[in-house]
């Protein structure tokens, strides 16, 4: 049956559960399971067959795919496929395409700059007051655009070895930093008793103010996400989660349970989406997707222009378009549900905010401002009066 999409579009949550497996005695206890969706996930063509028929530039991607970045596909996030789509925007995430073998100019292999920033293996300090921390290059499944290609999966390029002591010794000496990030390849694959180790000692260093943890596991892995392991990470407050949904499909019912867990837990949550060709790149589907993430407890934080990793141009949308969007949710809704649309300076320059051009003239007088609307505004410019002149 074909998917209707406008279901995608309104606040409605449906469960991934059982789709393709509904056939395959798969008990409900085995499904909400996060060890059986890891064992279970799809990493073969032959696997992907059984379910899909694939383009052609699908299945040439697929058999090249172990040089670049490993396909893997966890159960519940491959039950969101449309299988009669071959444009479907979940599809077009995570299945490889033989585009990813192909380099335009621009791209680079490590597009936000990081390896020349990292004292240490693993660690990254690009910003003065807050750190990277790749402590893992595993996922639960492969992003086909993912920053971090070159290391994540062990198929890159490259290789990564965090050295944990030598990065615990680096922030216990700089103390200038007060923020320190977890990522990866993705920290909450890790055990509750692995995960809780590096966080107890990240911790204990007193000018470390708070964590964070980068993850789209609530979203691929959403099982993971257990009152055991809410627990444990309670015990390290502040700790902010920032999660990575880029379409409205990939908020189930599950993922809402598991996200309502860890804010129940107290933990602040935002959202990062990637603009991308094909799947969030236009007005109506990001303002369902940032309109069913605040009723998850989800605060969308930014949208993040395609970084320029070799491989990902036929996911690339328009710098335009980015704008077109935030200036189509900009007053026309919330602004809880507006992110921040940043462009990660290639080469290691940080993130950069863009904006439409809402201030339109300014001197020492007065600045021209427009609104959502278009309508024009003047606002003053505070007069310098001769007291504090003479004051000064």
């Amino acid at each position: 049956m074909k998917h209707d999409t406008s279901l995608d579009l309104k606040k409605t949550f449906r469960s991934s559960a059982p789709g393709y497996w509904a056939d395959r005695d798969v008990s409900e206890e085995q499904w909400n399971d996060h060890v059986w969706q890891l064992k279970n996930r799809i990493n073969s063509l032959s696997q992907l067959e059984e379910h899909l028929i694939l383009s052609e530039e699908e299945r040439s991607g697929v058999i090249l795919s172990g040089n670049k970045l490993a396909m893997s596909i966890t159960p519940h996030f491959f039950n969101l496929i449309d299988r009669e789509d071959p444009n479907c925007p979940i599809r077009r995430q995570v299945i490889p395409r033989i585009e990813e073998t192909w380099k335009a100019d621009y791209e680079l292999a490590d597009p936000c700059g990081e390896d020349s920033h990292m004292p240490v293996p693993g660690l990254v300090h690009r910003y003065p007051d807050r750190v990277l921390f790749l402590v893992t290059t595993q996922c639960a499944s492969y992003c086909r655009y993912c920053t971090r290609s070159r290391v994540v999966s062990g198929a890159g390029e490259q290789s990564l070895s965090t050295d944990y002591e030598a990065a615990f010794r680096y922030l216990e000496e700089h103390t200038e930093v007060r923020d320190v990030l977890l990522s990866g390849g993705d920290p909450l694959l890790f055990s509750d008793k692995k995960l809780e180790k590096i966080l107890e000692r990240l911790h204990a260093i007193e000018h470390i103010e708070f964590i964070r943890i980068g993850s789209r596991v609530p979203l691929f892995l959403p099982q993971r996400i257990t009152p055991e392991l809410c627990e444990m990470l309670q015990k390290y407050h502040p700790l902010f989660i920032s999660v990575h949904a880029n379409h409205p499909r990939e908020l189930t019912t599950e993922v809402k349970a598991g996200l309502e867990r860890l804010a129940n837990t107290g933990i602040p949550l935002g959202n990062q989406s990637v603009l991308l060709k094909g799947v969030n790149d236009d007005v109506e589907t990001m303002k369902s997707l940032v309109h069913k993430l605040l009723m998850c407890r989800v605060r969308p934080y930014y949208l993040y222009q395609l970084d320029l990793i070799k491989g990902s141009a036929h996911l690339q949308a328009a710098v335009a378009k980015g704008l077109e969007i935030i200036e189509g949710l900009r007053g026309h809704t919330t602004g809880y549900a507006v992110p921040q649309y940043v462009i990660d300076a290639p080469g290691g320059g940080g993130k950069v905010p863009v904006n439409p051009e809402y201030i339109l003239q300014r001197n020492d007088e007065r600045v021209m401002v427009r609104n959502y609307e278009g309508n024009q505004y003047e606002y003053p410019e505070p007069a310098v009066s001769p007291e504090l002149i003479l004051d000064y």
